[in-house]
């Protein structure tokens, strides 16, 4: 499955993550059912709580549970590819994350999967709630931008897609500019080590490699020239004077708001004691 979003990535859902999510909800759901072994042994404490579920029986019923992981894929460029996930354990009650279970876990799907890191986090349920924000702010050490992965587990005939909504956050928007940022001064940085080790004679010089930068170099705007000093000094002048003529405009209009009401208030006295505009 493959969708677009409106940051302009474009994720592609394999469908093993919706069926570890499934099985992962189907064992939590069945656990907590009541066995039929213990049904029996309980049926005292039942008969006398028969009135109270004839009348109220729909309350007494729990809700459904929700589990908690994380999906792991790959991103390049602008597609973002999830492959798998694993179950995390999380007590949503009191917020707690048990933190070496979600390393040992990391550790095991690096060593199959070495291509592979977290993206984000999963979870089911009709529709997203406060309370993840804990969760999300709690893996936001691992991957800056988590995806939010929701399955809705409430079977619905009428709907044709797939119950899954993929949520990003406001920071996933600029993680391709911030990668590619990144990418850039950290290759910056390796070359500049390197030329800095050949000057000082630590590291043969190599005149093709000196070459190759020269001509890297030739690419970048000359931004040192004379005209490029004429052009942005000329850009900033007008950029000043459009703002100092709309702060003149801003005062001349309060002046004309103040002005007008100095005559309103002198020409309602005038027309009491005799008085003149005031101005």
């Amino acid at each position: 499955m493959a969708s677009s979003s409106s940051s302009g990535l474009t994720f592609k859902f394999h469908p093993l993550v919706i069926v570890n999510i499934s099985d992962h909800y189907t064992r939590v759901k069945s656990q907590l059912n009541l066995p039929p072994s213990l049904t029996s042994t309980s049926s005292a404490a039942t008969s006398n709580n028969n009135n109270n579920n004839s009348n109220g029986g729909e309350n007494n019923q729990q809700p459904p549970p929700r589990v908690y992981g994380c999906v792991i894929g790959v991103q390049r460029g602008r597609t973002v590819e999830i492959f798998n996930s694993f179950e995390l354990i999380y007590d949503p009650s009191t917020r707690s994350l048990d933190r070496s279970f979600l390393e040992k876990k990391q550790e095991l799907y690096k060593k199959v999967f070495p291509h592979f890191y977290v993206l984000g986090w999963y979870s089911t349920g009709s529709d997203a709630q406060e309370s993840d924000m804990h969760f999300h702010k709690a893996l936001m050490d691992i991957n800056e931008s988590p995806l939010y992965v929701l399955l809705n587990p409430a079977i619905n005939p009428a709907q044709k897609d797939l119950p899954v909504t993929i949520y990003e956050s406001v920071a996933a928007q600029l993680t391709g500019i911030h990668s590619a940022i990144k990418m850039l001064n950290s290759r910056i940085r390796v070359l500049h080590q390197y030329l800095v080790g050949m000057q000082k004679g630590d590291i043969p010089c190599e005149s093709s490699l000196l070459r190759q930068v020269s001509s890297l170099l030739r690419r970048l705007p000359a931004i040192e020239s004379e005209k490029f000093q004429d052009d942005f000094l000329m850009e900033y002048n007008d950029t000043l004077l459009i703002t100092y003529l709309a702060m003149f405009t801003n005062c001349s209009s309060t002046m004309n708001e103040l002005v007008d009401k100095f005559n309103t208030t002198y020409d309602r006295h005038s027309r009491r004691g005799g008085r003149t505009a005031f101005i």
